[in-house]
């Protein structure tokens, strides 16, 4: 309007050259032109990567999510049934409290610790609900950092999950390793974990995997744990146990609690993170839990306190459905019974697809010693392969896993692992 007061005409307009402003200038003019492109996270690259090829055999073995024999997610029969319960009831859907339901932390302790636990009768722990495995980590994390005065080193095993070290970082603690995977055998390094553990400075953290070690699906022996758990004694070391996979390891759920309820007995009081993703297949549910054990039931409602208060600012209050259905399911009898012999059965068609990846790695005439994929246990398997195996397999094969020769056993069925096993023995032999 301005230039039509100064005698331009509508048509002149149009007809005057358009201002044009370079990117960068934009770019420089913006709140956020510090803000650089992060890296893609490796586990979806492979995915990606996999969603593009068009070969109708292809393998995706990158994700950690549970797949029947169809290779189609898997909803469990109990988790339906408590659904319709929960549907019966026509419940509101109120805030949770900050600490989340309480039949869902209790029974979530009983579950890890052991209904009989010395601990769950004195009352000295606390247990509060948190979103999945990550967020009780999280919590667990900022915890540490704020009230662990001793230390804010956390010793994590070499490797550990990916998620460990920003989860630790960003809680505000300072990252160390101890030997754990020896590549040589693709099995557990126990001379090197113990020589490293019994190195580790007093009063420091120190996280373990409880089962089902993720990447590798190495874990200790019971009697090699006991070992572990004197060192850590006599270095008067903080244990922290990460359990995601109670249950989804050997299908027994007493069992995979093993390590977590020795230490216990030998007088540890160590924090717990458990997640429902895996062995329930609430993955989007986002329901977890973390637990601290103290020295006595008032020490327990101290932390208790200052838990709500970290979490308060973090995300108010934990969510609703995902943790009646868990309560729901491990509170009545006979859906607990059948939700204990659905999870057998997950963990026995792993075990079983192990067990047959390594036999028609026989049939195709590999000459490799397969045996650790055997002897590794849970959803992932450090296959051994080398960076330049796992290129060919995805350039030649459109079988995806990620560079370091991690597979998730998930991916497998019995209809894809005879060509899995012939796209190994054709890269490695």
């Amino acid at each position: 309007m301005a230039a039509l007061r100064k005698g331009f005409t509508a048509s002149a307009l149009g007809r005057l050259p358009l201002l044009k402003v370079a990117p960068a200038a934009v770019r420089a003019s913006s709140w956020w032109a510090n803000v650089e492109m992060g890296p893609p996270d490796p586990i979806l690259g492979v995915t990606e990567a996999f969603k593009r090829d068009t070969n109708p055999k292809k393998i995706n073995l990158g994700v950690g999510a549970y797949r029947d024999d169809n290779g189609k997610p898997f909803v469990l029969s109990s988790v339906r049934k408590a659904e319709a319960i929960l549907d019966g009831k026509k419940q509101d859907k109120e805030y949770l409290p900050i600490g989340g339901l309480a039949e869902f932390t209790k029974a979530s302790a009983e579950l890890a610790l052991g209904q009989d636990s010395e601990v769950i009768k004195s009352g000295r722990y606390i247990t509060v609900q948190c979103i999945s495995g990550t967020g009780s980590l999280r919590v667990g994390g900022v915890f540490m950092s704020r009230f662990h005065q001793a230390s804010h080193d956390v010793f994590l095993p070499k490797p550990s999950w990916g998620n460990h070290t920003p989860i630790f970082r960003d809680s505000g603690l300072q990252l160390k390793a101890y030997r754990y995977y020896d590549p040589s055998t693709c099995g557990f390094d126990f001379s090197g974990a113990l020589d490293d553990i019994s190195k580790i400075p007093e009063k420091s953290i120190i996280l373990f995997h409880a089962c089902a070690h993720n990447p590798t699906g190495v874990d200790p022996k019971p009697e090699q744990w006991k070992e572990i758990a004197a060192v850590v004694k006599k270095k008067s070391l903080f244990p922290f146990f990460d359990m995601a996979y109670q249950g989804f390891a050997s299908g027994d759920t007493n069992r995979d609690a093993w390590a977590v309820r020795y230490f216990l007995e030998q007088g540890h009081n160590i924090a717990l993170c458990q997640s429902y993703a895996k062995n329930m297949g609430l993955y989007g549910e986002r329901i977890g839990a973390f637990t601290m054990v103290c020295a006595d039931a008032e020490e327990a409602k101290r932390v208790e306190s200052q838990l709500k208060i970290l979490i308060r600012p973090m995300y108010s209050n934990p969510p609703l459905t995902g943790a009646r259905l868990a309560a729901t399911i491990m509170n009545t009898p006979d859906l607990r019974k059948e939700w204990l012999v659905e999870l057998k059965g997950m963990a026995d068609r792993i075990i079983g697809m192990r067990s047959q990846l390594v036999n028609d790695l026989k049939k195709e005439g590999s000459t490799h010693n397969w045996q650790h994929i055997t002897d590794q246990i849970g959803m992932f398997c450090f296959t051994g392969l080398k960076p330049e195996q796992v290129e060919r397999l995805m350039k030649e094969f459109s079988v995806y896993m990620t560079k370091d020769g991690r597979i998730s056993i998930a991916g497998l069925s019995s209809g894809n692992v005879g060509y899995l096993a012939h796209a190994i023995h054709q890269v490695s032999k």
